[in-house]
């Protein structure tokens, strides 16, 4: 799978359908590949008594979900609006019920968040579908994670992102290490579910192979919800990707540090030639104490003077001559 950000909707939109649509085109002009929504059914996979993150608790789950979800054809709706802006359409499921409901919908391909990892039946179900899937790791140990993508290896395509689940995740835990000890254990793509405040993990998974990055998006931090004080603005969205495209370029692009063709005007300028220190008559033995080294490198050049010592002049030459072979006699 090519290189991808993940722009991470969510529930940021808070049930707005113009919200919603909003977000999808800012994501698509700041330069995502993908925007990713979440479809809760709260009556399939939360009981009353289920609490609410410790960052947020003005409304009840219950209450929060009912009230922020979409109809079917709101849906399918939002998947056009993105399709036609060249996005992929991403969702997590977090109900078999909710797979059902996407799977009506077309969607080409799921997201498996951090709590449902465990979710052995879920896993099952997606698997059914034998769409390519991206598993978030957030809340998940090796073994785990071995049976999750033991569900997934016959049937699809798997994306596998390191994840912390701390909202927001500090420096001290985005885990890098876990990105290569993922490449190493499971030889598939990996990536980052990016949860920090700022660039920098996101710039650093990439440049040790991230191949998928993801990153919680929003209008405003001030925006009332679960998701946005945690949630990068879009003038930060756009940059942000800007710099995880230039690392991803970096790393696709090697240099022949033995071409010297990128440089062969460059070295000309900064580099330097053999030059005569003094006036030196025809028929004179070089030695070092005649020589200067000067720019620019259009003679022979400085990293040759040893090949010049004992060698007899041709001709006479003035200071500052800019030796050549032809100079000396064979």
């Amino acid at each position: 799978m090519s290189n991808r950000i993940i722009a991470e909707i969510g529930s940021v939109h808070d049930g707005s359908f113009g919200n919603a649509r909003k977000l999808i085109e800012e994501s698509a002009n700041a330069g995502a590949d993908v925007v990713k929504f979440q479809l809760h059914i709260f009556n399939e996979e939360s009981l009353l008594s289920a609490p609410n993150p410790p960052y947020f608790s003005d409304e009840t789950r219950k209450d929060y979900f009912n009230r922020i979800a979409f109809t079917k054809k709101q849906w399918i709706d939002l998947k056009k609006i993105s399709e036609d802006l060249g996005l992929d359409f991403l969702v997590s499921p977090f109900s078999i019920r909710a797979i059902e409901i996407l799977e009506d919908i077309g969607v080409c391909e799921y997201k498996v968040a951090s709590g449902e990892v465990s979710n052995l039946p879920l896993l099952e179900a997606l698997s059914n579908t034998k769409k390519p899937v991206i598993i978030s790791s957030g809340m998940s140990t090796w073994s785990e994670l071995d049976d999750a993508i033991a569900i997934f290896r016959k049937n699809c395509e798997i994306t596998i992102l390191q994840c912390s689940s701390l909202y927001p995740c500090p420096n001290t835990n985005v885990g890098l290490n876990v990105i290569r000890e993922m490449q190493k254990r499971y030889q598939l793509d990996v990536g980052l579910s990016d949860h920090t405040l700022g660039f920098s993990a996101s710039v650093a998974a990439a440049a040790i192979g991230a191949t998928t990055i993801e990153k919680h998006v929003t209008f405003s931090k001030a925006m009332y919800g679960s998701d946005a004080c945690h949630s990068m603005e879009f003038n930060d969205f756009k940059l942000f990707c800007s710099m995880v495209r230039d690392v991803w370029t970096m790393n696709n692009c090697t240099v022949d540090k033995n071409n010297t063709n990128l440089y062969e005007n460059t070295k000309k300028i900064f580099e330097k030639s053999v030059v005569a220190s003094i006036d030196i008559e025809k028929n004179t033995i070089i030695d070092q104490s005649m020589m200067n080294f000067k720019k620019p490198a259009d003679g022979i050049s400085v990293s040759q003077y040893k090949g010049l010592i004992g060698k007899k002049l041709l001709v006479s030459v003035k200071k500052d001559h800019v030796f050549s072979i032809k100079d000396f006699y064979e």
